[in-house]
């Protein structure tokens, strides 16, 4: 942009340079512009026609209350619409700018603007006061400086004061100086003695000029008395005075005090002290001058940190119209106490660090800071000793935290550490901070079962798929190397792989049977499960699970002796051996389950005569009761049950047929006479009637018996088929019968729902009774706390 000035009516010529920066659009321009004044081309700029601004609706928002400016929606021009004041809307800021946002609708579209507001030089600089007055001794020596009140300027930059200027004058020049924030002092200095009979008052014009083009200026009058007669000034003891105080000292400490003296007698000789209008605000409040005794005291809390040294211009004028002034310096230096406690300042490398980190590893850097000087700056830190962690020291007040020791994140995860700093003081002044290191987890252990191996009790005829245990590893490693899987290790069982027989949830260690096991064919077994983390490399431990299979009462007892066809047997019998408690013959049976599943008894059912035939409760003996007598019919029929003594009980019955065979021999034919033969020969007739009768009768029994046999087999088989489907289907306790090997032990186990008993069955070799001679417990206790017996029956 370029403005140029000329006398007479002002003409501004602008040149608006439009910038788009990360989708800004941005112009620049003066302030106080007329009404309509251009500043750029919005459709141009935002390359759009000129016909859509108005189709689309283009419109300025702003937040500002005033619309500085507005867009031509027939050109595209954007123009000033409102008188702009930079110093009104920035004040005294450096940079100034107005920003708005053009929208378009149709689509809907926000592109921002930034107007950057330019100062230009409209504002002059301005006194506080139109007329100064000054009253200055004729005696005052060349060389005197005397403040002047400094003008202002609301313009910034080059536009602000740049200097001062005094009308000319052979006694008086200015003495301008430059402050550290760039602001313009201005004082009279006396460059040549005065004499008031030449010339009692001057009248000076005190310019102040900016630096804007054109420049522009203001002006006060100085009004300048010399006063005669009081021609001695007053004079210090020493030019600098030198004192020193503690920081932090207490309101009202004596700093020092100042005297001057005047050669003068009486008003003129009476002097008052004051500081200078040099001295600063601040100084004013920390420290306090006595007019007339010119003890100088402390009034605030001076602060080595903010200062050490305090400079203060002191002065001394007399009483006499007009007062001379003497100036002397007080320099007060201020001593350093502890009253800093040291700072820490912390940089973590990390907030986390591996639990195989090597020691020496590097954890945060520390500075420590102190804003004492000597030796209460001197800092020193440390932290705890029970950690495996410390600090080095590599240079002055700067340490680095490492590793001391192996971690070990499962004994201590976390270390909130404590770094404490303290200084050379007396007492001495600490500080701390507390850091939080999280150690990270590696795979540096593997999974741990509970016990080295488990015993579990399952009930035979189990349902398939169905849980019968969990195994539980624990790791105390974390998220992948804490997540465990469970596998079974292969290994052989009757010819088979046990994952055939059993599979484990890899996830929560449920065991699961595959198949339905049964206790005869077999008893126990084991499996070897591993446990397996998934770090890298896992690690893995096993446990072995002992199966033991319990015995349920899933088989019928079967009748071997006497041998029996469709569950019907015939026996035999003379009638000459039948007296009391002859054995007629002995039913035997077996039970291919165990203990109580296994132990039988005999029940006599139904008889053709009761009173001839007694049954064994437990040996399965048939016996006589008595004899046999003519009136006996010759045949008899006696139904039995066989039942074993589990829960619930399962029985077998059988059909026995007894025939009584003739009892006469060839000498009792021979010895009987004719009488006899005679009554033979019409009781032989009745018994080949009964005979005929009865065998017919017999025939059509067996022939009935036969059918009705057939009949109940196939329903029999029907009902196999279907039980054998639900037991598929449904693990039901019915198991086909399998016949114990000849030299297999009869062991009886009852399986209980809650309890298990193994019992070993002797039999008498001299009893033909066979009866129990004792049942002996062979595990009085079963330690359940191991036990997982999974009755299929009990979740039914």
């Amino acid at each position: 942009m370029a403005n140029v000035l000329r006398s007479g009516p002002p003409f501004v010529f602008l040149l608006c340079v439009t910038k788009l920066i990360s989708g800004q659009i941005q112009y620049s321009m003066p302030e106080e512009l007329e009404h309509g004044a251009f500043i750029g081309n919005i459709a141009k700029d935002l390359g759009l026609n000129v016909w859509d601004l108005s189709a689309r609706k283009l419109r300025l928002v702003s937040d500002h209350r005033k619309q500085y400016m507005e867009v031509n929606l027939e050109n595209g021009n954007l123009f000033v619409n409102d008188r702009i004041d930079r110093e009104q809307i920035c004040r005294q800021s450096s940079t100034c700018s107005l920003s708005f946002q053009i929208a378009l609708d149709n689509p809907l579209e926000m592109h921002p603007v930034a107007v950057e507001i330019l100062d230009v030089n409209d504002n002059s600089p301005s006194f506080p006061k139109s007329e100064f007055s000054l009253q200055i001794s004729e005696l005052i020596a060349p060389g005197a400086r005397f403040p002047l009140e400094s003008a202002r300027d609301q313009d910034v930059g080059t536009n602000t004061i740049s200097t001062y200027q005094i009308s000319a004058n052979e006694h008086f020049g200015i003495k301008v100086e430059t402050r550290r924030d760039g602001s313009k002092t201005a004082e009279l200095l006396l460059e040549k003695f005065l004499d008031r009979e030449q010339q009692s008052t001057f009248q000076l014009a005190l310019t102040a000029i900016d630096g804007g083009v054109p420049h522009r200026s203001s002006t006060a009058r100085i009004i300048i008395t010399v006063v005669d007669a009081n021609d001695n000034a007053p004079v210090f003891d020493h030019e600098i005075y030198r004192a020193s105080l503690v920081e932090n000292v207490a309101k009202g400490t004596l700093v020092t005090k100042i005297n001057a003296a005047d050669l003068d007698e009486g008003l003129n000789a009476e002097l008052k002290y004051s500081f200078t209008s040099h001295v600063s605000q601040r100084i004013r409040e920390l420290f306090e001058l006595d007019p007339v005794s010119g003890e100088i005291r402390v009034e605030g809390v001076p602060d080595f940190e903010e200062t050490s040294v305090y400079e203060l211009d002191v002065q001394a004028v007399d009483k006499a119209p007009p007062g001379m002034a003497g100036h002397a310096k007080v320099v007060v230096e201020v001593i350093d106490t502890n009253d800093n406690a040291p700072e820490l300042d912390v940089t973590l490398m990390s907030s986390t660090v591996r639990e195989d980190a090597p020691p020496g590893t590097v954890i945060a850097v520390i500075r420590v800071t102190d804003l004492d000087s000597g030796e209460y700056g001197q800092v020193h830190c440390q932290v705890p000793v029970n950690i495996p962690f410390k600090l080095e020291n590599p240079l002055r007040n700067n340490y680095k935290l490492v590793t001391n020791d192996i971690l070990d994140r499962e004994t201590s995860p976390l270390y909130n550490i404590s770094i404490s700093a303290w200084d050379g003081g007396s007492p001495p002044l600490s500080t701390s901070k507390f850091i939080s290191v999280l150690v990270t987890d590696i795979n540096d252990n593997e999974p741990r079962f509970r016990q080295s191996s488990y015993n579990v009790y399952l009930m035979e005829n189990n349902i398939p798929g169905a849980s019968i245990f969990a195994v539980t590893a624990i790791d105390l490693d974390l998220d992948q190397n804490g997540k465990v899987s469970y596998s079974i290790l292969e290994n052989q069982m009757q010819g088979m792989f046990a994952s055939a027989y059993f599979a484990i949830n890899s996830r929560n260690g449920n065991i699961y049977a595959l198949r339905s096991f049964d206790y005869e064919q077999l008893k126990n077994f084991q499996i070897k499960i591993q446990a397996q983390d998934a770090g890298s490399p896992p690690l893995s431990s096993t446990t072995f699970v002992s199966i033991i299979i319990l015995d349920q009462n899933d088989n019928a007892p079967v009748i071997v002796s006497p041998l029996t066809w469709n569950s019907s047997a015939s026996v035999e019998i003379v009638p000459q051996s039948l007296y009391p408690g002859y054995l007629v013959t002995k039913v035997i049976a077996t039970d291919a389950d165990s203990g109580q599943n296994a132990r039988l008894s005999y029940q006599l059912l139904e008889a053709t005569d009761h009173s001839l035939f007694t049954v064994g409760l437990l040996s399965g003996e048939i016996r006589a009761t008595r004899r046999f007598s003519d009136q006996d019919i010759i045949t008899d029929r006696l139904a039995l049950c066989v039942k074993d003594n589990g829960q619930p009980s399962l029985s077998s019955t059988a059909t026995i047929f007894f025939s009584i065979l003739s009892n006469v021999t060839e000498k009792s034919f021979e010895r009987s006479d004719e009488r006899q033969s005679e009554y033979f020969s019409d009781l032989n007739n009745y018994l080949i009637i009964i005979l005929g009768s009865t065998s017919f009768c017999f025939l059509v029994t067996i022939i009935f018996l036969v059918v009705l046999k057939l009949k109940q087999d196939r329903n029999i088989a029907e009902d196999y088929r279907s039980t054998v489907c639900c037991y598929r289907r449904r693990n039901s306790n019915v198991r086909s019968y399998r016949r114990r090997g000849p030299n297999e032990p009869l062991n009886y186990t009852e399986p209980g729902r809650t309890e298990g008993y193994r019992y070993t069955v002797r039999l008498s070799p001299e009893s033909s009774n066979s009866e129990f001679l004792f049942i002996k417990s062979s595990h009085p206790t079963l330690p359940f706390s191991d036990v997982d017996v999974r009755d299929t029956n009990a979740r039914k």
